[in-house]
Parts: C-alpha cells; structure tokens; sequence
C-alpha cells in the first residue's frame, strides 16, 4: 500500500445517513474502507470491461440434470475451453437440480464468451459470471 492521502468529499445529508447505514449493515468499521472498496469495485468493473485484460473469475450455474444431454453438453464445451477452466465444483441440490462452479481465467472476451455459452445451454436454469483482477496480474488496476 502507498502513502495515504486526505480528502474531503460532500454529500447530501440524507445520502451520507443512507451511506452509514450500509456500511453499518456491512460490517465495516470505518467510511474510509467502505470508500476504498466503492473505488476498488468500480477501477475492477472498468478493467474487466476491457476485451485483452486479464481476469479471473467464476462461473457458477444451476440446471436440471434431466435436461436432454445437460451434462455432457458442459462437460464438452468445458474440455474445448479448458485453457480457461482452473477448476470445477459440482454439488446436487436435491433429486433435480445441480451447481456447478467454475473457476476461470484468461481475457475477459473470451471467459465472458465462455460463461455466455455456458450459461446458454438449454437446460441451465440460471448462471452467472463475475470476474475481478488477478492479484498478481501485470495490468492490475489497483496497486
């Protein structure tokens, strides 16, 4: 972490109220994390909204494993994907549904193509991506 600088920021009153609240609700000790971490989330949405960047991520999905080759549609699209795919958890919901979780990495284009034909399938009942900033990654947007 670099040196820390001071700054001062107004806000309309019923904002900062609303503001404390959160972070109150959230756990956080002081507004200076709870800034750090608006700042933080918003310079990672920026980086991975950037085709080339590097990423990492996850993909997490919910689909009924009775639905017509589900399983084998995943596990094909994972094996032609797999320089993307780190690892997979698989855990059943109950008598029809499944979770699956797919940690990945690679360029944002291409992980948020691969999530997308993923989550696509017909059978995945719902999915979705996040992605965020590898910590050790050249590019890095926060140092």
């Amino acid at each position: 972490m670099g040196v820390l600088s001071r700054i001062g920021v107004a806000l309309d009153s019923d904002l900062l109220n609303r503001f404390d609240r959160l972070i109150e609700q959230r756990g956080y000790t002081n507004r200076s994390e709870a800034f750090r971490d608006l700042i933080r989330d918003q310079l990672v949405a920026v980086h991975t909204a950037t085709p080339d960047a590097a990423v990492v991520g996850t993909i997490t999905l919910i689909y009924d494993h009775h639905a017509s080759g589900i399983t084998e549609k995943l596990t094909e699209l994972q094996h032609t994907q797999h320089e993307l795919v780190v690892s997979t958890s698989h855990a059943h919901l109950d008598h029809d549904s499944c979770l699956e979780v797919l940690i990945v990495h690679g360029k944002s284009v291409q992980v948020a193509k691969f999530a997308d034909r993923l989550i696509g399938l017909k059978g995945v009942q719902h999915g979705r991506l996040v992605m965020t900033v590898p910590a050790h990654s050249p590019d890095r947007c926060r140092k």
